[in-house]
Formats: structure tokens, C-alpha cells, sequence
């Protein structure tokens, strides 16, 4: 990604083998953003102005810089963009005087916000579970050694694992570093274990703080259930490393979650101290979950739920709020009319078929 351009090359901080350019006063730089998708997304924060200025001059030194021309960070943030708006003389070279200055950063703390433990109907036993996390994450220094680093969340799609883990850390007031594991996976070998490293420098940085590893089971299935490829064989190797490596990193929980836990690798497994299961709601479970989401609906509600509640044993919150709620709030939306019992009915029969007859390309 850093040879986008030849090095010298217009529009870029390439490197400069031209002689007689002189060594550049001083420069001001602008947050860009990624050029790709990144596991990453907000902008760094420089919370130092001197200690960046250091940094940056060390990063850069020799590249040659024009207003209109990009440097990216290949350390702490690999591969974010800051554009050159002002260099003296215009066309110049980084050297150990250049004064280097940020116009502008975009303080966006990674935390979440307005969701708590209450938000999340049912999980009781989740919810007691992590509230060790939760001490830790306010008292690190209580636990020493004996930290609840590492978690792992297990049970089927839609029951809550991703909202525990954000209530977690708006409740404990610390970042939050949310990862699908399925975006580690890229075209090069060598990219998601850098990634992954990157990751817990940044999350170690702002610590305390919480790493969310989602679709564990994309780099961490058995051996048995995949073809190793050689990227995927390196992410787990860098992963395993931060986890449980001879320099942990401080203050730092990782909270990883899957809906195959049986299909997970023991090696990986036996790395988390804690499983926490999260189970199916209940009848009455089932029915708070439909009563609290239909309190938003834009449309009129015209049923009682305690029936739906009753016929929808196995569902997930999900698939009440999505495959229910949704899909008989568009059926009313289209008609111009308040929600019914009919349209509930006929979003169930719909799902019932879908299991039935599943589609053909399952069985080609």
C-alpha cells in the first residue's frame, strides 16, 4: 500500500534521491483517513504536540513533501493518510529540524455510549459474569496477574454476545475496539497478523480498554473443518502471541465471540480463562424483547404479543426484532395501516416455511 506512487512521484511523500532540494522548515499536516477499508476507523488523536513532532520527523525523515502530497503512518496506525496542507519551502525534505505541526484532529473516543446491562433482556448469567471484567477495567492494579484478560462469549446468532460486551464498556466508561475477525483475513500473507498487532499497540495505548473479537470462527477453526491457508496459520500465531505472550499487554481485555464454539481450535480455546454462554430467551424473555422493540415501532401495534411469544420457542432476539417486528412493519407500511395480528401471523408462517424448504442450493 506504501508504493501507491514511484517515490518522488507527485501527490505522494515519496522519498527523495534528487540532490539540491533543500531540507524543509516547516510543515503542516492534515488527518486524511484510510486509503482501504481498515480494522480501524477513527483518527489518531495527538495528545502530545512535541512528542508527535519527534515521532513524525523520525517516521518521515527524507521524504520529499509539497502541499497537496500524503504521508502515511506505517507504525502506530498502519497505513492512515495525514495530507500535506503547507510545507516551507514549498517543495522540500523531511530532515531532523523540520518543524511538523497537525491543523486539526478529530477527537473521537472509541467508547460506547447510552447502552447498559439493562438494555439486554435476559442473560443474567452473562451479566454476573462479566461484571469481574468490569472491576478490573476499574481497578487494574487490584488484580495484578491474576486479570481477567482474556473472554470468550459462545452461543447462537442473535442472543446478545455483541451488546453485552458494548454495555461492558460504556457501563465501565473505557474504549471499545470492536474487530470482525473475517476482515483480518487479506490478500497478502503477513497483513492480518500486522493488523493484529497494531491493534493491541492501540488498544495498550489507551488501556484500560476492550478489544471485541467477533466471528471468532473464521481464523480459529479446528484444523479438521478447514484448509490452514498461510495468512490465516499467522493471524492466530499473532493473536495467541498478544494474548498471552511473555510481555502481555497492560490493562488490555480481549473478548472474543463465536457461534461454533465446538468447531474452535483447543489451542485457542484453552487460552481464555472464562466461557460464558449465551442462551435462547425464554417465553417470558421472548415476550419483553417483543414488548420493548414494539415501543419504537413508527407504526401502530394493533395485537398482543403473548401469543407470538408463545409460538416462537428457538428464536433468538434477533430474528423476533428482525424477522417478525420488521417484517410486519413493512407489510403495514406498504398498505398504509396500523400493524395486526394477521401481519405477526404471516411473518411466522413465512419463517416456518423457510425452514421447511430450504433452498435447493443447499443440496447441490
Amino acid at each position: 500500500m506504501r508504493s501507491i506512487q514511484k517515490a518522488g512521484a507527485k501527490g505522494t511523500g515519496g522519498r527523495s534521491d534528487r540532490k539540491g532540494v533543500s531540507g524543509a522548515k516547516y510543515i503542516l499536516l492534515r488527518p486524511a483517513g484510510y486509503p482501504l477499508k481498515s480494522v480501524f476507523q477513527e483518527s489518531p488523536v495527538v495528545s502530545d504536540a512535541r512528542l508527535f513532532e519527534r515521532y513524525a520527523r523520525e517516521q518521515w525523515y527524507g521524504e520529499m513533501v509539497r502541499p497537496g502530497s500524503y504521508l502515511f503512518d506505517r507504525r502506530l496506525y498502519p497505513d492512515f493518510a495525514f495530507k500535506v496542507v503547507r510545507a516551507y519551502p514549498a517543495e522540500s525534505v523531511v530532515g531532523a529540524q523540520t518543524a511538523i505541526a497537525v491543523e486539526k484532529m478529530t477527537e473521537s473516543a472509541p467508547t460506547v455510549a447510552d447502552v447498559s446491562f439493562d438494555d439486554v433482556v435476559g442473560q443474567e448469567d452473562a451479566k454476573r459474569k462479566v461484571k469481574i471484567v468490569k472491576l478490573f477495567l476499574a481497578e487494574p492494579e487490584r488484580f495484578g496477574r491474576w486479570a481477567p484478560r482474556n473472554v470468550l462469549f459462545h452461543g447462537v446468532s442473535g442472543t446478545g454476545k455483541t451488546m453485552i460486551a458494548r454495555a461492558l464498556a460504556s457501563e465501565s466508561r473505557v474504549p471499545f475496539l470492536p474487530v470482525k475477525a473475517t476482515t483480518l483475513i487479506g490478500e497478502f500473507v503477513g497483513e492480518g497478523a500486522r493488523q493484529i498487532h497494531s491493534l493491541y499497540e492501540r488498544a495498550e495505548q489507551q488501556a484500560p480498554c476492550i478489544i471485541f473479537l467477533d466471528e471468532l470462527d473464521a481464523i480459529a477453526l479446528d484444523r479438521r473443518y478447514q484448509d490452514l491457508r498461510g495468512d490465516v496459520s499467522e493471524i492466530v500465531n499473532s493473536l495467541l502471541t498478544e494474548m498471552d505472550g511473555l510481555n502481555r499487554r497492560k490493562n488490555v481485555c480481549t473478548i472474543a465471540a463465536t457461534n461454533k464454539i465446538e468447531f474452535i481450535d483447543s489451542s485457542i480455546r484453552s487460552r481464555f480463562e472464562e466461557e460464558i454462554e449465551f442462551k435462547l430467551p425464554t417465553e417470558a424473555e421472548r415476550l419483553t424483547i417483543l414488548q420493548k422493540n414494539a415501543q419504537t415501532l413508527p407504526v401502530k401495534l394493533e395485537s398482543d404479543l403473548s401469543h407470538i411469544a408463545r409460538q416462537t420457542e428457538g428464536f433468538s432476539g434477533r430474528d423476533l426484532v428482525e424477522k417478525v417486528l420488521k417484517v410486519s412493519l413493512h407489510q403495514a407500511i406498504m398498505e398504509d395501516r396500523s400493524i395486526t395480528g394477521a401481519d405477526l401471523e404471516a411473518a411466522l408462517q413465512r419463517i416456518r416455511k423457510e425452514v421447511r424448504d430450504p433452498p435447493a442450493e443447499m443440496f447441490r
